[in-house]
């Protein structure tokens, strides 16, 4: 009664029989070789040689589970019986990381070495706790078709991929990055961080209440955020330009521009007025350096040019402000 309550639906990996565990293992690399045509798909238009890597190791996985249905058809039949990884208990799962679009190129790379790895794992665990001659040799042998298919992505990776297309490669995956996430993100953090410098301490100085300054900033930098992810989702659809989904465009630059803004607003929830003055300055600063070091990072935008047009120009800005406050 109480095994009919807590089950899960899901068998253990010691009640399957050896026609159970061979149909799983064909099941298993039906998926695998399907998991990478996937990634081979989402890897195609920007690096077309890991795209061809990724074809020859799904077709490395037809053949083995060729090898593998020519077994079971001599041991037990035609009638596969349909068991799948999601059908046993404590065996390993995949993520669905190959729905994702665009693929990262290197996170693909490692996954795929982690599947072959896992696989060569599993097996070899469960062939250490069989009892049965038979099964265990099963076991082991696909333990070692699995260890084999690491090496073999290893040597596809070295045909398709040598070194000089490694790095074109992850020079094309850095450039999407930078123009989808760190550009958009970082004209927003610049835009929030200094265009809400002046009515911040504004209204700091003009009204000297520290909880209206932050409802002041609160709205600015919200405002500003909306509108700036708006904006920036609308200006480019990423097709000819290749900046990469306007979506993502959008929420990477309204983050970033609601953020910069609430770094110095969220100081004026202190109620003391010149403490929570003093930490909205010195996060200003903070804000502005690392402004400049993105800018440097991965815009390649020299230090001192960048420093420049950043320190100096939050700096006018706040003390625009400061100065319209005490006015």
């Amino acid at each position: 009664m109480l095994q009919r309550v807590l089950r899960t639906g899901r068998r253990s990996f010691d009640s399957l029989s050896e026609q159970e565990i061979l149909a799983l293992a064909i099941s298993s690399e039906e998926d695998d070789a399907r998991i990478y045509r996937a990634y081979a798909d989402g890897l195609r238009e920007d690096y077309a040689a890991s795209a061809r890597m990724f074809d020859e190791m799904a077709a490395e996985e037809d053949e083995h589970r060729r090898r593998l249905i020519e077994l079971h058809q001599s041991r037990f039949g035609d009638v596969i019986p349909l068991i799948r990884r999601e059908h046993v208990r404590g065996y390993y799962e995949r993520k669905p990381d190959w729905l994702v679009r665009p693929l990262g190129l290197e996170k693909t790379r490692a996954m795929a070495e982690q599947m072959e790895e896992q696989a060569a794992r599993f097996y070899r665990a469960a062939a250490a706790r069989a009892s049965d001659a038979d099964t265990r040799r099963l076991l082991g042998d696909l333990a070692s078709a699995e260890a084999g298919h690491i090496a073999t992505a290893q040597a596809l990776e070295k045909k398709h991929v040598p070194e000089d297309v490694r790095e074109s490669e992850a020079e094309s995956e850095h450039r999407s990055f930078v123009l989808t996430y760190v550009q958009p993100g970082l004209a927003g953090l610049m835009d929030g961080s200094v265009s809400t410098l002046a009515p911040i301490f504004a209204a700091a100085f003009a009204t000297g209440d520290t909880w209206q300054t932050f409802l002041v900033g609160l709205s600015a930098s919200v405002g500003a955020g909306i509108s700036m992810g708006f904006t920036e989702a609308a200006s480019d659809d990423g097709v000819i330009s290749g900046r990469g989904s306007p979506i993502k465009r959008g929420f990477a630059t309204g983050t970033m521009t609601t953020v910069g803004g609430l770094g110095h607003a969220l100081p004026y929830l202190i109620p003391d007025f010149w403490t929570a003055t003093i930490i909205a300055v010195i996060v200003v600063f903070v804000e502005l350096w690392a402004i400049t070091w993105i800018q440097n990072r991965y815009m390649e935008t020299p230090w001192l040019r960048a420093a420049l047009q950043v320190v100096l120009g939050g700096s006018l800005v706040l003390a625009a402000g400061i100065l319209i406050g005490n006015a």
